[in-house]
This record gives structure tokens, C-alpha cells and sequence, in this order.
């Protein structure tokens, strides 16, 4: 398939530049079967599901994996942004990150950075140059911190790089669902950021089962198609974990025919992944997701997904495609547009049964 397939027109000032609060999305349901469009609210959620269906969702939690700083000695501004969890970890409490740098033409192997607040700084050193401007880049707290919180409480949100602003401290929660417990992520889950304790609560009472999968998202999720044909393109490995008792629930939900409804194309990527692997059972464990997951794929566990409004031509979309179909995916994209739906990570929801 072209990857000019996949393409449609977004005027820019659908492109949410700001979250509403929780619950207050709208919805498109699309029925996958016959084409059906309907406008909803998020809050209508609940009325979609059906008592017995298994919800899982991606419980990660963002990390603010974007430093800003300078260089040393000369003092010039300086920006790292971390595109995963650490590489390793060494006695010391330093460690070594995959990292996106600014300005890359001077932050060359052996180069060195400060990053500091008021918890504390952190001391880096430019290991080694890979493809597409990533670097490798060890980071060394200051004496008696530690280096994770020290990221935390210095770094900033990392937001998606088609937010034209700086983040803010409400992006702090807000960039965050609310059952964010593992952290690990450099991006949202973004379909999740829609739930609100009580939307989560009245699914509960509808007699909807509730449980998480942790896939850490890694920058690779925005990573542009370079190639014109959709199946020579590779995605970045994403390392996710799978509970005993997840597993437990998925296969009781697959024997019983009860619906599987993925929150996100992240939970869809490691249900989907751990599948493959597990010959069609999806067993306990922790593996790198390595599928690439276009039209032309066999689903094996889901039966339905919530998921946001994703960029023209990406990998996001094409896994929509592949699952509901991908006319019927373009033609949903053309009504949320002319419904003036929100697109992107802040933006709205559309849920594919």
C-alpha cells in the first residue's frame, strides 16, 4: 500500500493546542461493520460498552523527559529531550539515554551539559552519535539525589511536537490519566486522558471489567513514515509488561465471546504483540512490541477500540485503518472534520466497535 493512502486535509486550527477538562470530549462512534457514524460526548461511553465486556487500558505514566539547560563551559543554551526509559543504570546513579539534543551541530561526542533547579542538577556528557540526530547521552545527578526525581522535578512535560507552546504546570496532570501508575512513557496514552474517575465508576456499575496492560510509549510514536510504501516502513520497539491476572481476565473474557475493547492504539499494539508471540494466547510476561500493525492484519484479541484522531500519513492511523477498514476510517476523519471535532493528543475520541 501507498503510504499517500492515508492521507486527508486537517485545517490547522483543529490541531488542539490545549486539553479540555476530563469528560467534556466529544465522541465519534464508528460501526465497523456497517460504516455507521454517530456523534456522541464521552461521558455517553458507558451507554456504548455492554455489561461484560473486558476494558483495558495502558496504565504508564509520563515522565518530564525534557531537559533544558547549557552547555559547559561556554554557557549556551541547551536543549535534551529523553525518548525512553534509561539504557542502563550504574552504581553511581548515573545512566545512559537515547536523547534527542539541541543545538545537535554543537553537542557532539565528549561535549558536556548542565541541567539545574531548585531540587538539585544533573550533569551530562554526549556519548555517541546515531542516525536521524539521536545521541546517546549519560546523565550524573548531583550527590545524594536521585536521578529519576531529580528528571522529574526539573525536566518539563514533553508534549507532542504539533502543541506550538511551552508546557504549563496544569500539563503536569492533565498530560496524565488519571490511573497513570508506572512510569516510563515520554508520551501520553492519549485516549485514555479522557476518563474521569466517575465516567470510570459508571462503567464499573454497567458491569464492565477494568484492567491495564503498561506499554511505556516511546518518541518513536511520532516518528514520520520515510518511505512511500507502507510495508517497508519499521517501527520503534516499545517495552510493555502484562499482568498474571490481565491475562487471566483476557482469556476468560476470549472464552466466555465477551468483548475486548483496547483504550488506545498502545493497548491495542501490546495485546496484539503478546498474541503473535503466545501463538493466539496472551500470556504474562514483559516483551519489546515490535509489530507494525497496517490493513492486512489479523486481530486476534480486540473487538473494539477508543482511540484519539491521529496525524495524516502515521503509523497511528494506519492501525485504525487496519482494524475498522480504511475507507471507513477516512470517511469517519471527513465527518469529524466538518464536525469541527478536536484532533490529536488534547483533541477528541472516536470509538471503533
Amino acid at each position: 500500500m501507498r503510504v499517500s493512502d492515508f492521507s486527508f486535509v486537517l485545517p490547522d486550527e483543529l490541531i488542539a493546542q490545549v486539553a479540555l477538562p476530563r469528560g467534556e470530549s466529544r465522541l465519534l462512534t464508528l460501526d465497523r461493520a456497517t460504516g455507521e457514524i454517530r456523534h456522541r460526548h464521552i461521558r455517553d461511553l458507558p451507554n456504548e460498552l455492554r455489561p461484560g465486556d473486558l476494558l483495558v487500558v495502558n496504565d504508564t505514566r509520563v515522565f518530564a523527559a525534557r531537559l533544558l539547560g547549557r552547555r559547559v563551559p561556554s554557557g549556551g543554551a541547551v536543549e535534551c529531550l529523553l525518548l525512553g526509559a534509561s539504557l542502563d543504570r550504574e552504581p553511581d546513579g548515573s545512566a545512559r539515554f537515547e536523547a534527542l539534543v539541541h543545538p545537535g551541530q554543537k553537542l557532539k561526542p565528549g561535549a558536556r551539559v548542565r541541567f539545574e533547579g531548585l531540587a538539585g542538577g544533573i550533569d551530562g556528557e554526549i556519548l555517541e552519535r546515531r542516525f536521524f540526530g539521536r545521541r546517546v547521552v549519560r546523565l550524573i545527578p548531583d550527590p545524594g539525589h536521585d536521578l529519576d526525581a531529580l528528571v522529574d522535578a526539573i525536566g518539563h512535560v514533553p508534549l507532542p511536537p504539533y502543541i506550538h507552546r511551552g508546557d504549563e504546570v496544569a500539563d503536569r496532570e492533565r498530560y496524565q490519566t488519571v490511573y497513570a501508575h508506572d512510569r516510563g512513557s515520554v508520551a501520553a496514552p492519549t485516549a485514555g486522558l479522557h476518563f474521569t474517575p466517575e465516567i470510570l465508576e459508571t462503567i464499573a456499575a454497567r458491569g464492565v471489567t477494568r484492567v491495564a496492560v503498561t506499554l511505556h510509549v516511546g518518541y518513536g510514536t511520532f516518528k514520520p513514515i520515510r518511505t512511500d510504501v507502507v510495508e517497508q516502513h519499521v517501527v520503534d520497539p516499545e517495552p510493555y509488561e502484562i499482568s498474571a491476572g490481565t491475562a487471566d481476565a483476557i482469556a476468560a473474557a476470549r472464552a466466555d465471546g465477551r468483548r475486548i475493547i483496547a483504550v488506545g492504539t498502545t493497548t491495542t499494539r501490546a495485546l496484539e504483540d503478546a498474541a503473535v508471540r503466545g501463538d493466539g494466547v496472551v500470556r504474562a510476561g514483559r516483551a519489546q512490541a515490535e509489530i507494525f500493525i497496517h490493513p492486512g492484519f489479523r486481530f486476534q484479541v480486540i473487538a473494539g477500540l477508543l482511540t484519539n484522531f491521529h496525524l495524516p500519513e502515521s503509523s497511528l492511523l494506519m492501525l485504525v485503518s487496519a482494524f475498522a477498514g480504511r475507507e471507513r476510517v477516512l470517511a469517519a476523519y471527513e465527518a469529524a472534520v466538518q464536525e469541527r471535532y478536536r484532533f490529536y493528543s488534547y483533541g477528541d475520541a472516536m470509538l471503533v466497535v
